[in-house]
């Protein structure tokens, strides 16, 4: 997913470590994956943030990937859906972010049709280097 919409390639020890620290603490995120019978075609993490100003959680959608047969047939759309269901349900969680590259236009196209808005920040971030 990092090479396809960033050019990114991601060491693969290091995202299976990630991968396993969330599966042992639920509290760094979930995953949710959509099958077609035993086949996975898609997945997504979320991970969860506090919002003072809210006095609630806000859900994150991370890692979010559709396999590229399955896109554009409401994959992400039957994904997304569920957990906003679980948002508007819940008095402890008060909305739902996500972050997406600047060029993936495709991804931005299919966020704004789900009723997402561009919002009014910016995200910076420092990574420290890799060793």
């Amino acid at each position: 997913m990092a090479l396809e919409t960033e050019n990114l390639t991601l060491h693969r020890s290091t995202v299976a470590k990630g991968v396993e620290a969330v599966f042992n603490d639920n509290s760094k995120g979930r995953y949710y994956v959509a099958n077609a019978g035993e086949q996975i075609i898609g997945c997504m993490l979320n991970t969860f943030e506090w919002s003072d100003w809210r006095n609630g959680t806000f859900v994150w959608f991370q890692s979010v990937w559709v396999e590229p047969a399955w896109r554009n047939q409401g994959v992400f759309k039957h994904m997304y859906d569920y957990v906003k269901d679980m948002v508007r349900e819940s008095d402890e969680l008060k909305g739902l972010r996500l972050y997406v590259f600047h060029s993936n236009q495709k991804a931005q196209n299919v966020y704004q049709a789900l009723g997402m808005e561009s919002e009014s920040y910016r995200m910076f971030e420092w990574v420290k280097p890799s060793a």
